[in-house]
């Protein structure tokens, strides 16, 4: 897709974070990248409505397949790039996202005649699927959920790869004004004025994905951060994502048990509670 493209720059913005992001993730322990043909794009859709981009629905990694689809950032009926340096850097966050999804520390197993990934990263999963901590409660700022963890990890170093290239060829003022909130959401900086309201030009079900995204995963990342990181936050992001990586999780155990006494890891993702049955709900 990038050869038939005529933006010199645009092609220089995926090229430039391809190599970012194969540096950055060896110095994290990765050394092989999800093969790029194992990614697919959508360019195109029939539907006049279809806004493609990180936050089109139904799309991403599949650990099945162990594949990545993905779409192009812009409006899918328009065969023309909205922003084409936007776009090579919506499609850098992707697959840099799905490159890591692809290369964490995987564990599958048989159960009852069926093949259970019981464990993906440093998340658990029962014989029933079921993570091996609880979901956040609705409202809540930050996480304690593994799952959640892992994707605002995961879509953390994403984001500052797509801003580094960004600073890196000075795009910020090249971006047109429609499409400065995807940018900003791109480069993990957005605003809260970007999540307020949809901007002209840009589909609403694209701003309310990228929102719920954002207050879900994003910002609640960013607490889990300095509430557990402290002053030392970024320090405790690289030892999630190198533990995602190797599936070694001594030193994110260690440097938890170290600032947040022992058995930290357990205490602060507790196990979902194994429910007690009532009087009502006991079976008859």
């Amino acid at each position: 897709m990038l050869d038939t493209w005529e933006d010199q720059a645009a092609r220089e913005v995926f090229r430039q974070g391809a190599d970012l992001l194969a540096d950055r993730y060896r110095e994290l322990g990765l050394n092989q990248l999800l093969p790029i043909d194992r990614v697919w794009v959508g360019v195109r859709s029939t539907r006049p409505d279809a806004f493609g981009g990180f936050h089109h629905p139904n799309q991403g990694y599949r650990h099945v397949q162990l594949a990545s689809v993905i779409t192009r950032y812009g409006l899918l009926s328009d065969p023309r790039l909205a922003s084409p340096e936007l776009v090579a850097l919506d499609l850098l966050r992707s697959y840099s996202h799905d490159c890591l999804h692809w290369g964490s520390f995987r564990e599958y197993r048989l159960h009852g005649g069926q093949v259970v990934r019981s464990r993906y990263g440093i998340n658990w999963r029962d014989s029933h699927g079921r993570t091996y901590s609880a979901p956040d409660a609705d409202g809540t700022s930050s996480t304690r959920n593994l799952g959640t963890v892992m994707e605002g990890a995961t879509d953390r170093e994403a984001r500052t790869i797509a801003a580094t290239v960004a600073d890196r060829l000075g795009l910020t003022q090249q971006i047109a004004p429609p499409d400065r909130p995807a940018f900003r959401d791109t480069t993990g900086r957005l605003e809260p004025a970007d999540l307020e309201h949809s901007t002209p030009g840009i589909a609403t079900p694209f701003h309310q994905a990228m929102t719920g995204y954002e207050h879900g995963v994003g910002a609640r990342y960013r607490h889990f951060l300095a509430e557990v990181g402290g002053a030392d936050a970024e320090t405790l992001h690289r030892l999630i994502v190198a533990a995602m990586i190797s599936g070694d999780t001594s030193a994110l155990t260690a440097r938890l048990d170290r600032h947040h006494g022992r058995d930290a890891f357990r205490v602060s993702f507790a196990p979902r509670p194994t429910p007690v049955p009532t009087r009502a709900s006991r079976p008859r």
